[in-house]
């Protein structure tokens, strides 16, 4: 499976909380990737670990596209 935190724009949107603590939400699935994190190295972590449903089957579904583009052609 692709990581996408590493493809161009940003996947995530990061709060800090009154408290100093962060949280971050994926721009994708809108899934919430970290609740009340101390610090911003460790949302790298867990934004990092994130596999994004949305963008795995929007995977899946180009990869389906490209077998049957190719298998029409031949």
């Amino acid at each position: 499976m692709v990581n996408f935190s590493s493809i161009g724009e940003p996947m995530y949107s990061r709060t800090q909380n009154e408290n100093g603590s962060y949280n971050s939400r994926c721009l994708d699935c809108f899934m919430t990737i970290a609740s009340c994190v101390e610090t911003e190295k460790d949302l790298d972590v867990r934004e990092a670990h994130h596999m994004c449903p949305e963008k795995a089957l929007a995977q899946l579904v180009a990869l389906d596209r490209a077998a049957a583009a190719h298998a029409t052609r031949n």
